[in-house]
């Protein structure tokens, strides 16, 4: 499944939904992405600033390196503060909610893929 900084295959089989996937980073409940990442979101007041920018996050990294840092960014950056979306062995302090599943399913992580492959970084003229 994963092959040196990525997971090449679909977890699902077929491609995210680009508008689902937005609608999961900016959702505070669900996705948590806004906690620490800034984005394309003129709409949401108090972005974070503990971790990268989304914007251009489609020419930073393939796919598969998208995949995987969805999944489980530890496994790339083990000093890492972003949880593990899609891993629910070896983890500590977990809360009640999120025990025994994940935080993003399948389709999630595919759909918050989606989107993110389409946040290419402006070309200069």
């Amino acid at each position: 499944m994963v092959a040196s900084d990525a997971v090449v295959q679909s977890l699902t089989g077929s491609a995210g939904d680009t508008a689902r996937g937005r609608a999961i980073v900016a959702d505070r409940q669900k996705g948590f992405c806004l906690l620490c990442h800034s984005g394309p979101f003129p709409e949401e007041p108090l972005q974070g600033n503990l971790a990268p920018s989304l914007e251009g996050a489609g020419s930073r990294w393939n796919e598969g390196q998208l995949r995987l840092r969805l999944m489980d960014n530890k496994r790339v950056n083990p000093e890492s503060i972003m949880p593990a979306y899609h891993r629910i062995e070896g983890l500590n302090r977990v809360g009640a909610n999120w025990r025994e599943r994940p935080i993003l399913s399948a389709a999630e992580i595919e759909d918050v893929l989606a989107f993110l492959m389409g946040l290419k970084a402006e070309k200069a003229p």
